[in-house]
């Protein structure tokens, strides 16, 4: 299991003069507080993934996380609903080529899967009629690093459909409703929220384009096996 790693106190120390700093002493216990959600704040170059209207992409920052990775993985974990980007080689089996690289700039790829939408759709209840957005986290696990996404968090931008008229979609982020009376989780279900067996419970899915979905869908379980659904 790896678990994420505190900054020591000489990592965090401000800069500035200790005759300015107020002590708070043992009395100040971080348990009382909750870590306000990321979501809540600008993050237009942190790594994220959408789905939306049948199609999965990433965006440009989580290409450049990965400056040398053309090929991922592509995991969902079932039991932790965590999706995860493994980067891999590229004749890996199920590896997903998550950018385009053509006058030699990478770009980020707009994927067509219908099967692999419906999934998540109904995996996590959602309206496949919206637009639903996750931001990732660069995780350390096993001797590797990947990006792991928090379905449990997601963005959802709301399509609406006028008569006569092009479909909408908002540019305003709708977030679980119970969020509402919380900036976050508590401090000391925060530390714990991402330690997990990375691993543990995935299945690796082959993300294919429109012109080549196969009628099932192959997935291999992290402990091997593999099937159709």
């Amino acid at each position: 299991m790896e678990t994420l790693q505190s900054l020591s106190a000489s990592e965090t120390a401000p800069n500035v003069d200790l005759q300015d700093v107020l002590e708070l002493g043992d009395a100040f216990n971080l348990d009382d507080f909750q870590v306000v959600r990321r979501e809540f704040f600008a993050h237009t170059r942190e790594p994220a993934v959408s789905l939306n209207n049948c199609k999965f992409s990433v965006n440009a920052a989580c290409l450049a996380k990965f400056p040398e990775t053309n090929w991922v993985e592509v995991l969902v974990s079932k039991k932790h609903k965590i999706l995860a980007l493994r980067p891999c080689k590229e004749g890996t089996k199920d590896a997903f080529n998550w950018c385009n690289t053509n006058g030699g700039k990478r770009k980020a790829r707009v994927a067509t899967c219908k099967i692999f939408f419906a999934m998540i759709m109904t995996m996590m209840d959602w309206d496949p009629v919206h637009r639903y957005k996750l931001l990732g986290h660069t995780a350390h696990a096993n001797g590797e690093y990947l990006l792991v996404f928090d379905l449990t968090a997601p963005e959802m931008y709301q399509r609406t459909f006028v008569e006569g008229e092009k479909p909408k979609t908002s540019r305003t982020a709708i977030y679980p409703a119970h969020w509402k009376d919380q900036f976050g989780l508590p401090f000391s279900e925060h530390k714990q929220s991402m330690q997990i067996n990375i691993f543990d419970g995935y299945a690796v899915y082959a993300i294919k384009d429109s012109a080549d979905t196969p009628q099932t869908l192959s997935v291999q379980t992290a402990e091997g096996g593999t099937g159709n659904v």
